[in-house]
């Protein structure tokens, strides 16, 4: 019938993921991505080459983005991203919420590792967990969501130890070394120097490890995730039975979490901004 369209037609593809798109429109975006690249005002042809485009071709898509508040061009005639891109990149920010972004990634590392995985994030007396997933292999603790882990002796709190504000964490680590000075023999790190050693080796490699020192029989390893300023808000953590879990920090239960830390923190703004090359 007449007053009938396709929905290719109507644009209306709401039942699919992935379709056709409209063409145009990401053509026009690659002219927002040449300014996302740029940390300063773009000259037309710079913007074009960037998007692999003619200087005219671009400039009418730079007058629609202008019009629509996307776009800003100063006296010189250079473009950069206008206020309507800012809020839109804001409303994006404030969207992101780390504690539901982790759950279907730790879904998948579970099932990928066949590991027990956690989450844990900062809280009022250290690092508290906040999801847990079980694998099928059994592994016995006392570790349940509310659960807060010590610093030095656990392979999350050597996350939050070494990528945390040391002012935040001082009070806590002085009480452990503390408490455990008085165990004998004392746990790794016992002392200021050892404390050092540690950080820089959990720094340099992205994991914390641990080979019983919490829970005799269990290994762990953990890995930070960091917001769009570069500071950690939560850690992702894999352990097992240390007969048949792998604890190495370059093993594959270590590189699986910090892919997955990787891209979790990518999604929450880490990186985005990086000066160019």
């Amino acid at each position: 019938m007449a007053n009938q369209r396709s929905e290719s037609e109507t644009g209306d593809g709401s039942g699919e993921r992935g379709g056709a798109g409209v063409q145009a429109l990401e053509t026009g975006l690659s002219v927002l991505d040449a300014l996302l690249g740029s940390l300063h005002p773009m000259p037309l042809k710079a913007v074009a080459l960037a998007a692999g485009m003619h200087p005219a071709k671009a400039h009418r898509y730079l007058a629609s983005f202008v019009k629509c508040g996307y776009v800003e061009q100063d006296d010189a005639g250079r473009y950069s991203l206008g206020r309507n891109a800012l809020r839109m990149g804001l409303a994006c920010l404030a969207q992101l919420d780390p504690l539901r972004l982790v759950t279907p990634v730790l879904d998948d590392l579970c099932a990928s590792t066949g590991e027990t995985v956690l989450a844990a994030v900062w809280g009022n007396h250290g690092p508290t967990v906040v999801q847990w997933r079980d694998s099928l292999r059994p592994v016995t603790v006392n570790v349940r969501p509310g659960s807060v882990m010590p610093l030095l002796s656990s392979a999350t709190g050597r996350v939050f130890t070494a990528f945390l504000d040391p002012a935040v964490t001082a009070p806590l680590i002085e009480a452990e070394l503390k408490a455990r000075a008085a165990q004998p023999p004392p746990r790794f790190p016992h002392d200021a120097a050892e404390l050092a050693q540690l950080r820089e080796q959990v720094r340099a490699s992205g994991i914390g490890s641990v080979h019983g020192d919490l829970l005799a029989g269990v290994d762990s390893v953990s890995t930070p995730v960091f917001d769009r300023d570069g500071r950690i808000v939560l850690a992702i953590t894999a352990l097992g039975n240390a007969a048949t879990f792998d604890g190495g920090v370059g093993g594959p239960v270590a590189a699986a979490i910090k892919a997955a830390a990787a891209e979790l923190s990518q999604r929450l703004g880490h990186g985005l901004l990086a000066e160019p090359a």
